[in-house]
């Protein structure tokens, strides 16, 4: 007897594709509309659309553009755990760099392909998403385990987790340079050797690896 609110086995994945180009989308749409199981339940041109819509729409797997105006997809899979912890987030994009990738996994996606994927491999990608598998392209599982087995990256300057730590306990650039008594520029080139030697491109990205690395207490 199923469980009351549970989806019957049956019912089509509900599937709301996210990404900033219409021809993407429609390019998407085309994959998916009329294939066996699916139903393309609604589409979403940046992620803040795509919280909303994802609720409005009940989506059971969420194919996420990474990079888009407004709200990328990193803060939109962060947002879509917290207000809904059952959908799955497959990102879908052209870029496999370390930046765009851990945060990514970190924020909890599902799975992370390249858009060069096969109509047959991104239909596999989204029905084992569905059922909760992890999903990588070849290229993004090379990354990872090379990430994995590569050496211990370079431990932060004295300097530098100064200002990471006043990065995260939110002061803005001017505030912590006028902390430690040296410029604005100079903050800003903390911030990038930060960013490199964690593997992430942005302020947030930082304090969220740092704290999941032990760095800051």
């Amino acid at each position: 007897m199923a469980t009351a609110g549970a989806k019957p086995a049956d019912d089509p994945i509900r599937l709301l594709i996210v990404d900033d180009h219409p021809v993407v989308r429609d390019g998407l749409r085309g994959i998916f509309t009329g294939e066996p199981g699916f139903e393309v339940v609604g589409e979403a041109a940046d992620g803040a659309e795509a919280v909303v819509r994802a609720e409005r729409y009940g989506a059971d797997v969420v194919l996420m553009d990474l990079r888009m105006p407004r709200m990328g997809g990193v803060e939109a899979i962060q947002r879509l755990r917290t207000s809904m912890p059952s959908v799955r987030v497959l990102v879908l994009t052209t870029f496999d760099t370390d930046s765009d990738v851990l945060p990514a996994i970190e924020a909890g996606a599902t799975g992370y392909l390249l858009k060069d994927a096969p109509a047959e491999e991104l239909i596999r990608a989204v029905q084992a998403a569905h059922r909760g598998e992890s999903v990588l392209s070849p290229a993004v599982a090379g990354r990872l385990m090379g990430r994995v087995r590569e050496p211990t990256r370079e431990v932060l300057s004295n300097r530098e987790h100064q200002v990471l730590k006043l990065v995260a306990e939110g002061a803005t650039n001017r505030e912590a340079a006028a902390t430690l008594f040296i410029s604005e520029a100079s903050i800003k080139t903390h911030l990038l050797h930060i960013y490199r030697k964690l593997g992430v491109r942005d302020r947030a990205a930082a304090v969220s690896a740092a704290y999941q690395r032990g760095l800051l207490g």
